[in-house]
């Protein structure tokens, strides 16, 4: 009889935070710029430089904290974790060990109708290290030290998780908390969010952990799960053929969809953390948590039983509005501005997920504006130009962004009302299609269709659609 498995997950999630500058140096933390140009001689590590702590990271740290529901640490300090490698220009990291800001947290996930709570055991405060550059050609690697200080919180998970399914859910909940209270842009593709799976298996029933190993180098939602799965196979491969799981490292390939070691972790590093001489601890007085307990945005869940109750939506329209802070945004400022909430939903739900899904862009990438969206609901609604003009001009409007009653103006787009040019348009396609008249006379409602569409490119898409019909019906 074969044996049944249970995968055990951990997470260690890296995220930078959205300060304009580095957690100990005035250096701009600014995604891309030439190499080494976002440096000093603090986040370069020069002998003699001393590092100044930013406030904003501290105050980002316990903001994500409170939200994960997490104990904050009110006198919490850094530790200089020591180790040799060519992007860490100190020698050393700055970091928390002993002491992290916060502890003891938990998120509730929901996969397939059952919730769940996943622990959190700690966030800590660090900065970043420099990138190194392969060059192929020259067969030699570079430094950039742009990112070396970028500040960073690492979010430690409990082994909670038993699938990758709950593993995506969790790093949703932790994107669209983290996006909603302004802390990162949480963008997978540059590095702002950063995921380490640690995962072992064990039988059904078993009280011991299995042997775990870590993945990186996982940079998409669809990695992560396609990594868990092949990990997950992997260990059970090895025990069923009577080998065992070696403690590692390993480095996921998502093209080849292969994971290959990088390291053996069968001794653990010794970092020799020591509590850092240049840096005074930090003291969370009770008033400065409560000012940032007092500013927490409105989250996702309250949005969402928000948006069914007072704009009267659906549950699924709710979901999908909030999923990103982007889109939550935009729609509340074109509803202020007056729009319909069902009418604005529909826009941003079906025209603008399919735009975004064409030209593979994230809701954060949009550029239009909430007053351009409520301006074409207007003309829409007025019967100014008719539906099909108005998904010609949202096209524009979400490339450019441009005034949409200046833009049909300019273009003579607006719905064609005169009776009269109608009627002798619809009289002419009437006359030109004696066989579709023909069906229609015999009972096929369908063949009105084929002559509503005629006499609507006879006058450039420009007709109102209940004038034709009217016409038609009459006339026939």
């Amino acid at each position: 009889m074969s044996k049944v498995y249970e995968t055990v997950i951990g997470l260690e999630v890296h995220v930078e935070l959205a300060t304009k500058t580095k957690i100990f140096c005035g250096c701009s933390t600014a995604f891309g710029g030439a190499p080494n140009t976002h440096t000093c001689p603090v986040c370069t590590g020069m002998p003699g430089s001393l590092p100044v702590l930013n406030k904003e990271v501290v105050n980002k740290a316990i903001a994500v904290g409170l939200a994960t529901n997490c104990t904050i640490t009110q006198n919490c300090k850094f530790d200089r974790k020591n180790y040799f490698y060519p992007d860490n220009p100190q020698n050393y990291q700055i970091s928390q060990l002993y002491y992290p800001i916060c502890r003891d947290g938990k998120v509730e996930i929901c996969v397939d109708g059952k919730k769940k709570f996943v622990g959190i055991h700690e966030i800590h405060m660090e900065e970043d290290a420099g990138k190194l550059i392969h060059d192929p050609y020259t067969d030699s690697s570079l430094v950039d030290f742009n990112r070396s200080g970028v500040p960073l919180i690492e979010i430690v998970s409990e082994p909670d998780m038993r699938s990758a399914e709950e593993v995506i859910a969790y790093l949703d909940k932790l994107r669209t908390t983290i996006q909603y209270l302004g802390a990162s842009d949480c963008k997978l593709n540059e590095g702002s969010m950063r995921a380490d799976v640690n995962l072992s298996i064990r039988e059904v029933g078993a009280t011991e952990f299995g042997t775990r190993t870590e993945m990186k180098n996982l940079n998409s939602f669809k990695a992560i799960a396609r990594a868990i799965e092949n990990e997950r196979e992997r260990q059970i491969d090895l025990l069923e053929a009577g080998q065992e799981v070696v403690q590692e490292t390993r480095r996921w390939d998502d093209t080849k969809e292969y994971s290959y070691a990088m390291r053996s972790k069968e001794d653990a590093q010794d970092y020799r953390y020591f509590p850092d001489p240049d840096l005074v601890p930090i003291i969370i007085s009770d008033a400065w948590l409560e000012e940032i307990r007092n500013n927490q945005p409105e989250f996702r869940e309250e949005k969402m039983t928000r948006y069914q109750e007072e704009f009267g939506l659906p549950e699924y329209d709710a979901e999908i509005l909030t999923g990103t802070k982007k889109l939550a945004d935009i729609f509340e400022e074109t509803v202020a501005l007056g729009a319909n909430p069902k009418k604005v939903s529909n826009w941003l739900m079906v025209e603008t997920m399919r735009l975004l899904k064409e030209k593979e862009m994230d809701a954060d990438d949009i550029q239009f504006s909430a007053a351009n969206l409520a301006k074409l609901i207007q003309l829409a609604d007025s019967q100014a130009i008719n539906s099909s003009v108005a998904k010609e001009v949202f096209e524009v409007i979400f490339e450019k962004d441009i005034d949409p009653d200046q833009y049909v103006e300019e273009k003579g787009l607006k719905t064609v009302n005169d009776e009269g040019e109608l009627r002798a348009t619809v009289e002419k396609v009437i006359a030109e299609n004696p066989q579709s008249v023909e069906d229609y006379r015999n009972g096929k409602e369908k063949a009105i269709g084929f002559l509503v569409g005629q006499t609507m490119k006879a006058m450039k898409g420009k007709a109102n659609p209940g004038m034709v019909n009217q016409i038609l019906k009459e006339l026939l």
